[in-house]
């Protein structure tokens, strides 16, 4: 091919010789970047799911480090080191009373002044997947946690999920926005981050999985499904180290076994009272906060009140105090009669509403999972009562009541099968609990459309959502500033962009950003063995013209077709007519953005 040019740089030396100079340290590391990229190609979604294992194991150090917190909490508040309830067992009924109305005293205040310093608009995790572009904002999310933690550390009868899971969801946020990732790409991450604090929540990464997936996406597609369930097993062998959780099953329950085929059918009763059930309960909450907010009362007194509320039922149940937790346990070991049950179940509704509806920060995931299991005993009882000679044990309906009622509440009856199966871990509960969630979750939709959840993101707008994704081009969800190189780089600049970035395509520009064409990390590797040949290779030698590209405005559906005749994970984006680089747009974003698309038009609409 002839003598190089030389050309000599300013110190003298010419530019061949400093190619030469450099290769020796240079030439390991792009044979080993070529094997890797000829042999390991990540895609996308293969780069997704490292950051969903990333996003689970820090959202499963926060919900660790929110445990501690609550812990000193309420050590702080009530100078008692035990269990929440058996904490209120210890204390004098004036002190049971005031003890909640504190804490609601102290959520409030956080809220009121904490507000002031978010600066921003408060998005809860739901919002941000649903209807936002996959933020959730860093302080407005301490300041509520702040806020969940007064509440659940001095008794307030609301799940301290809540506030685990929008901690894990900022958390996954926070590389989304440095990276400044498309909004499908954001929202999918954040996503990851709820399932893994669900997963940390109840030691269940199935579920952890499938609340997300069912309720917040509703969908189970792999290009979603896969980061969840990735990021909730991650998220759970992470809190199955510590000591505070370990790998037991969150509740104990006796041996269980069907003796006969017929006594499948009280369990199938028992969803049938769970389906009736489930919406009056959500009715009720909505009641309590409706009866709230009429009372005009500024925020901080709403929740001293609600709190106080909590305190009374205190006095004559401390069972009431927290998300319900012991109290299912013991339910379960059967260490109760049903009149002592019947009380504390009947004290608990109303100080969920309480709390609930006063405005509390938190969940209502464990205080459901108490209603179903108090109305499943109480059932069981009545069964054996019946049947005494039978196998009928009322802490089995206890079960099969908590799976029910989740069901109908949720509208998740998969997740809620699942969810009961983990924290057990008795496989012999199955079938009645099968039958059980799906009667109670057929009936119940029949009585209340609306679930817990899809309530609260009703009243957000969610028919927004629609609006925007149907709206989408190339242009939302492009990144600006992809690897280029000039169309006169020399072998050794573009063998440093290959190791620099994990990219398989450079573009090649002009001086004006013209767009050329790519060097492909293949098409380098001839030329790895002959330096004598690298030394005058330019990009213009290697390079290839017949490359797909994409404009701004074309639709998301067109720019998968292109994808369709190409390998590669990104096109280039050209502005119309001039062929001025402007971007990239990746493979995984469009999926991901038509999968929502598709997920919300098939889902009904909002009533």
């Amino acid at each position: 091919m002839g003598d190089a040019p030389k050309i000599t740089s300013p110190s003298g030396e010419s530019e061949s010789a400093r190619v030469l100079r450099l290769r020796p340290h240079l030439l390991p590391l792009l044979r080993l970047r070529v094997w890797l990229g000829e042999r390991f190609k990540p895609t996308e979604l293969q780069t997704t799911l490292m950051w969903a294992g990333l996003v689970g194991f820090f959202g499963a150090l926060s919900s660790l480090l929110f445990r501690e917190l609550t812990t000193g909490v309420h050590y702080l508040l009530t100078h008692s080191s035990k269990a929440l309830v058996d904490s209120f067992y210890a204390m004098p009924p004036w002190q049971r009373a005031l003890t909640p109305m504190l804490g609601g005293a102290l959520a409030g205040t956080t809220i009121f002044f904490g507000m002031r310093f978010a600066r921003s608009k408060s998005t809860d995790y739901m919002e941000a997947i649903v209807l936002g572009e996959g933020n959730v904002p860093f302080r407005s999310s301490l300041v509520k946690s702040a806020s969940a933690l007064f509440t659940i550390a001095t008794g307030g009868s609301i799940g301290r999920e809540g506030p685990l899971v929008q901690l894990a969801a900022m958390v996954a946020s926070l590389p989304g926005r440095f990276r400044k990732w498309p909004a499908p790409r954001r929202r999918l991450i954040v996503a990851c981050g709820a399932a893994a604090g669900i997963a940390s929540a109840y030691n269940a990464p199935i579920a952890g999985a499938l609340f997300v997936a069912e309720i917040v996406l509703g969908s189970v597609a792999m290009e979603s499904f896969g980061p969840l369930v990735f990021a909730s097993v991650i998220a759970t062998m992470t809190v199955r180290g510590s000591p505070m959780i370990g790998d037991n099953p969150l509740y104990r329950v006796p041996a269980f076994r069907l003796n006969a085929s017929w006594e499948i059918l009280p369990y199938a009763a028992l969803g049938v009272v769970a389906g009736m059930a489930a919406p009056w309960f959500l009715r009720f909450l909505r009641l309590c906060e409706t009866w709230f907010e009429k009372s005009r009362l500024p925020l901080t007194l709403r929740l001293a009140l609600g709190g106080a509320m909590v305190g009374g039922l205190a006095i004559l149940h401390p069972e009431v105090a927290g998300n319900g937790y012991s109290s299912i346990n013991d339910i379960l070991q059967s260490k109760w009669t049903w009149e002592v049950v019947l009380g504390i179940f009947a004290c608990k509704v109303l100080a969920t509403g309480a709390t609930f509806g006063s405005g509390a920060v938190g969940g209502v995931f464990t205080p459901t999972l108490f209603t179903g299991c108090g109305l499943g005993y109480l059932i069981g009882c009545g069964f054996h009562a019946l049947w005494p000679h039978s196998a009928l044990m009322p802490s089995a309906f206890a079960l099969v009541g908590m799976g029910a009622f989740l069901a109908a509440t949720t509208h998740a009856p998969l997740m809620a099968m699942l969810m009961v199966f983990e924290i057990t871990l008795d496989y012999a509960i199955i079938l009645p609990l099968m039958l059980g969630c799906v009667i109670a979750y057929y009936l119940s939709i029949g009585i209340e459309p609306a679930s817990i959840y899809s309530e609260s993101l009703k009243r957000k707008g969610a028919r927004l959502f629609d609006e925007q994704l149907s709206n989408l081009r190339v242009l939302d969800l492009m990144k600006t500033s992809p690897p280029v190189i000039p169309v006169t780089a020399e072998f050794n600049e573009i063998a440093q962009n290959f190791i620099s970035h994990r990219f398989n395509y450079l573009y090649v520009v002009d001086a004006d950003r013209h767009f050329l064409g790519v060097v492909s990390l293949h098409d380098i590797k001839p030329y790895l063995n002959e330096p004598e040949m690298a030394d005058v290779i330019i990009a213009e030698d290697i390079l290839r013209e017949d490359f797909p590209t994409v404009t701004p405005n074309v639709p998301l559906a067109q720019a998968l077709e292109y994808f369709a005749h190409h390998d590669g994970e990104r096109l280039p984006v050209l502005e119309e007519g001039k062929h001025t680089l402007l971007g990239s747009v990746s493979k995984s974003d469009l999926i991901l953005a038509i999968a929502d698309r598709a997920k919300a038009e098939s889902a009904p609409s909002p009533v």
